[in-house]
């Protein structure tokens, strides 16, 4: 009886909520987050057909799949191996980083253009950009390029700036939309567009594979300046940039510190996806409407809620700028674009296919044939073939008719999927 009673009473316990109201922000997002989302439907799919799992490829999400190089694997190893002796052993570091790490990124790949006091280390970009929104509080407006990675729209709704989603157009209110299109060369027009207090911008982009000229980051620079807004440049993809002249920093660009920001991470340069070591550029220069230095109420997150990023993984980053590991990192990143050519030239040989990107970036956008959906494109692919690739409409209504290929997989998977896709598609 008392047995049969505690059980009860522990079901009751179970299913009480409590006296806590939900967060009505998180309410408003729609579905999953995009990856996890193709993880699941991609899990559906194997439990379904389970014999399939052998011959399932993923040209999905960005996740790196080459090991890491030889040089900066060794800077992980020494990294790991100092914390085993007495004389070697660090805890807690700076929570900006390591000064020698943040003084080579500003001088390997700024070429001292910006100060290493303007370099902030951490885990990565993804992580950085949530951190950026709680600088900027719930009280901004901010411009997203469409379609684009899905982190600037869903952390700008998990800090309230946005009202709910409209369900015919599929985008938040209170957020600016910035049409991407084939006609404008995947590049917005900020300036027809209403202001806003923060502008995304990722160049090479994800997911359109659209690498911006010099021009068109001048003229977003010199609109944000005469707006007064601040421009959050992502150059995470900046090292699969090979036509001459094009940006590889926002920094490059004449006035830029005044207005911009720049996340940029490791994931894509070394294969650190599963490592975590990135970095935020926060320009002195930058400042909010009342003169507060935007790089104090940066520092300020970082010391509150992040207490730097891991030694061992800084000691990899350190390798990872000198010039054995830029070898190294060129060699991965003319393998993946190796791939990307693959890709590009396998859909450009299907008809009804239009195909952008892929040439100095690691993703090629394809346009579907007229009419089709890029989520039923999507099932289709991966019923028919076994292959996995990503919906355009995952990253906003501007992407849908649109599918997403990585080049981020082994070369052996990559031809076994051109072969797989012109036989299905074609």
């Amino acid at each position: 009886k008392t047995t049969a009673t505690a059980g009860r009473t522990s079901k009751v316990q179970l299913n009480m909520a409590s006296g806590v109201e939900r967060n009505e922000n998180f309410g408003k997002l729609v579905g999953g987050y995009l990856f996890p989302e193709i993880g699941r439907r991609r899990t559906a799919y194997l439990e379904a057909n389970p014999e399939m799992a052998d011959r399932l490829i993923s040209l999905g999400i960005g996740d790196t799949t080459m090991p890491i190089p030889s040089h900066i694997l060794n800077g992980l190893v020494e990294g790991a191996s100092k914390l085993g002796a007495k004389e070697t052993y660090t805890g807690y570091g700076n929570e900006q980083g390591r000064g020698d790490l943040r003084e080579k990124i500003a001088s390997v790949l700024y070429n001292g253009n910006i100060d290493a006091s303007e370099v902030f280390v951490s885990d990565g970009a993804k992580c950085d950009i949530m951190r950026l929104q709680q600088v900027f509080g719930n009280k901004v407006v901010s411009a997203v390029q469409d379609p684009s990675y899905p982190v600037y729209v869903d952390t700008s709704v998990m800090m309230g700036q946005t009202g709910n989603i409209d369900e015919e157009t599929m985008q938040f209110d209170n957020i600016v939309y910035m049409p991407c299109t084939a006609e404008n060369g995947f590049f917005p027009d900020y300036a027809s567009l209403p202001r806003a207090d923060i502008v995304y911008i990722c160049s090479p982009n994800n997911p359109t594979g659209a690498a911006a000229t010099r021009e068109e980051l001048e003229n977003i620079v010199k609109i944000c300046k005469e707006r007064g807004s601040i421009l959050v440049f992502d150059a995470a993809y900046a090292p699969f940039i090979r036509t001459p002249g094009v940006p590889k920093s926002i920094f490059e660009i004449d006035g830029a510190k005044d207005v911009a920001i720049e996340v940029n991470s490791f994931s894509k340069y070394a294969g650190f996806t599963g490592v975590r070591l990135g970095w935020t550029v926060v320009p002195a220069a930058l400042k909010f409407k009342d003169g507060t230095p935007v790089q104090q109420d940066f520092a300020r997150v970082m010391a509150t809620a992040f207490n730097g990023a891991s030694n061992i993984v800084q000691c990899g980053g350190m390798a990872c700028l000198d010039p054995e590991g830029l070898a190294e990192i060129d060699t991965l990143i003319d393998y993946y674009l190796e791939n990307a050519n693959l890709l590009r030239e396998t859909m450009e040989a299907i008809p009804g296919y239009t195909v952008y990107g892929g040439t100095d970036a690691p993703y090629v956008f394809c346009k579907l044939p007229e009419g089709q959906k890029s989520w039923d494109a999507f099932s289709h692919i991966m019923e028919t073939t076994q292959v996995v690739t990503i919906p355009g409409a995952g990253f906003g209504p501007g992407g849908e008719g649109y599918l997403r290929l990585s080049a981020f997989a082994p070369r052996d998977s990559v031809i076994e999927a051109c072969k797989r896709l012109k036989e299905a598609l074609a």
